[in-house]
């Protein structure tokens, strides 16, 4: 199957070479030009533009947009709209919000070009193991791509599905999202508890492969922590700064318009917030008070 591929970076570069080995013929375009020859020398065909890309696609056309949610993937679907026909398909990778997605599938129908919204998930290590595909959008458009996401997914019977209408795939991704913060915050915890016993001298690295294998709480999660232990184990060349990409705050604040908990998610957003302040006006203010009430000591600032 053809399939156009905008976006080069390190996953949409993975996820390209990922379907040239699955035998598809893939025209790429990047505004890196090196990024493109780098897949050219890969079997891909590359492109100079998005008309160029198009152009070279056979009807009924399909493009993969893989470029970062925002302003990025709304002028990048603007641009694809633009250059495909009616009965052609966009598909977004990104992770955009759904509400943006909801809104860019209908103005797309408008022009009879169908748009999925492909939530993906695996990170730098999906062109060995595959990718986990959550997609939302018409159900006939899905039905005519499945062979690309059969290829994209570890088999070809598992790690992807059609989740609902248009927005759904990100949604999915979104409350995805969410929940892998949660997890990496417990897994933090736990381990910055093992870390503190120091009367034990606890070896995290090995007990990270310890929990590894037949543990409850295995996963692949659990498997990279266990080589970033393995590498520093005691993550002396990392700082304690944690970003969010923006899910996980989709996620809360969806939480809140539907009225439904999500307590751990939520304070595993506000814990990587906290990351980021070297030193809290909060936590100075807590200790002016507890001076101011009850006398206690302060350290002063150096």
């Amino acid at each position: 199957m053809q399939l156009g591929m905008i976006g080069l970076g390190r996953m949409g570069g993975n996820m390209t070479e990922r379907l040239l080995q699955g035998g598809h013929q893939v025209v790429a375009y990047d505004f890196n030009a090196t990024a493109v020859q780098a897949l050219v020398s890969k079997g891909a065909a590359g492109a100079s533009s998005i008309a160029d890309l198009a152009a070279k696609l056979d009807a009924p056309r399909a493009v993969w947009s893989m470029v970062p949610s925002g302003e990025a993937t709304e002028q990048t679907v603007a641009a694809v709209g633009e250059a495909l026909s009616p009965g052609d398909a966009i598909i977004d990778g990104g992770n955009s919000n759904y509400k943006d997605t909801m809104r860019r599938s209908a103005a797309l129908q408008a022009k009879g070009i169908a748009y999925l919204d492909a939530g993906t998930s695996g990170g730098i290590w999906g062109l060995k193991g595959g990718y986990s595909l959550m997609v939302g959008g018409d159900r006939a458009t899905f039905d005519r791509l499945e062979p690309i996401f059969q290829t994209l997914a570890p088999g070809v019977d598992k790690g992807y599905a059609h989740v609902g209408p248009s927005g759904a795939g990100h949604f999915v991704k979104m409350v995805h999202n969410g929940v892998e913060y949660g997890l990496m915050q417990a897994y933090a915890e736990g381990f910055q508890l093992l870390q503190a016993k120091e009367e034990f001298d606890l070896d995290l690295a090995g007990i990270a492969q310890v929990w590894r294998f037949g543990s409850v709480i295995r996963s692949w999660l659990l498997d990279r922590t266990a080589d970033a232990l393995a590498e520093d184990p005691r993550l002396e060349a990392l700082q304690a700064y944690v970003e969010d990409s923006g899910e996980g705050r989709w996620t809360v604040k969806e939480s809140v318009d539907l009225g439904v908990p999500a307590p751990v998610i939520t304070l595993a957003l506000q814990q990587r917030f906290r990351s980021r302040q070297e030193s809290s006006f909060a936590d100075r203010l807590l200790a002016a008070m507890r001076q101011q009430f009850g006398g206690h000591a302060v350290r002063k600032a150096k």
